[in-house]
């Protein structure tokens, strides 16, 4: 009980837990018109995830009355978990200005890094992020009434677009780090063969080599086999990269649907938006399954 105070003490993971019900409405909407359900549950269906996502960014009491308001026709335990979760992501700080804040902040302590390509993929993943979440808050001040004359058409696809940088830095990141970290255990086993007096490791192949007539061909789907396997093991081994690959994968879906590059259909962007946020919230109950720097 006490680590679940700690967890939703967290303005972070408070945020989470509202991306989480967002996409798991976007995704259960996508159910219920499949399967044909009423208009008006749908409808409902689609101005909650529109409260959710709105109320994520800003000012989540205004969230909560409005989801009272509007979704006293469902069941009634719905209405009162949806506005109990709403209150519990209010905070006295702005979150989307936070996030913004704190991007900038990590980009500073990322130019510190020895490693430059780590150095580089992390800085500017967190200067694209932090655009991300500026262009966010004026989308949000034209969805709120506040500055009417914004163009949210324009706005949404400049946020997305950050969004999409800063993930192509965050899956280059980890496919650095993968490669380093196969390079060191192939190491590893190259010195194992030859301290256990097994001459050429992992490169001896046995019948049809490359100088055996139609060995070409076993001998690279060998080699790829091989690689597969190297990358599943250094995978395993490493759970928060793991993580964090799933993670940025899964969320590369969502700006390359809405930038139109591929239309994946909300039914594939409310999973993948719900499998990220949950393992974004799994490396909050469990930060050493954050991967770091």
């Amino acid at each position: 009980m006490d680590a679940w105070v700690r967890f939703s003490a967290q303005s972070q993971a408070r945020e989470r837990l509202c991306r989480a019900a967002q996409y798991a409405c976007s995704l259960l909407g996508h159910a219920l018109q499949r399967h044909g359900a009423s208009p008006e549950l749908q409808k409902q269906i689609r101005q909650l995830e529109g409260h959710l996502s709105l109320g994520r960014k800003f000012f989540p009491f205004s969230l909560s009355l409005s989801l009272s308001l509007s979704l006293s026709s469902l069941p009634p335990p719905l209405p009162l978990y949806l506005t109990s979760l709403a209150f519990s992501c209010s905070s006295p700080q702005v979150l989307r200005l936070g996030n913004s804040a704190d991007a900038l902040e990590s980009a500073k302590r990322a130019v510190h890094l020895s490693d430059v390509v780590l150095r580089f993929c992390i800085t500017v993943s967190h200067l694209n992020r932090a655009l991300y979440f500026a262009c966010d808050n004026v989308l949000w001040a034209g969805k709120s009434g506040l500055a009417p004359r914004v163009d949210q058409e324009k706005w949404a696809q400049r946020s997305f677009r950050y969004y999409l940088f800063s993930l192509i830095m965050n899956l280059s990141r980890d496919a650095y780090e993968i490669r380093l970290l196969m390079e060191q255990e192939t190491s590893a086993y190259g010195r194992r063969m030859k301290i256990s007096g097994v001459p050429g490791g992992a490169e001896t192949v046995g019948p049809g080599g490359p100088g055996t007539p139609g060995g070409c061909l076993p001998q690279v789907a060998l080699k790829f086999r091989l690689r597969v396997l190297l990358l599943a093991r250094v995978l395993r081994g490493h759970p928060p990269l793991l993580l964090d690959v799933l993670r940025n994968a899964c969320d590369l879906f969502i700006p390359l649907d809405k930038l139109g590059l591929w239309r994946c259909g909300p039914g594939i962007v409310g999973l993948c938006g719900l499998i990220s946020s949950i393992l974004s919230i799994l490396t909050l109950v469990c930060p050493w399954l954050r991967l770091k720097p």
